[in-house]
């Protein structure tokens, strides 16, 4: 009985921390995706700049 309780234990533990790593990564995700729009809007900022200055 003792180790049936261990293996749930254990099962429940494992459970949190997938659920927290695939938590973080798809936040880490969403954080690379603004991250990629904030440098993508600063390079047609810079390309609509050069066009003004010609």
């Amino acid at each position: 009985m003792k180790s049936l309780l261990k293996t749930k234990r254990l099962r429940s533990s494992y459970t949190v921390l997938v659920l927290a790593f695939l938590a973080s990564l798809a936040s880490g995700c969403a954080t690379i995706e603004g991250a990629g729009e904030d440098i993508e809007s600063a390079g047609d900022a810079v390309e609509d700049a050069a066009d003004d200055a010609s």
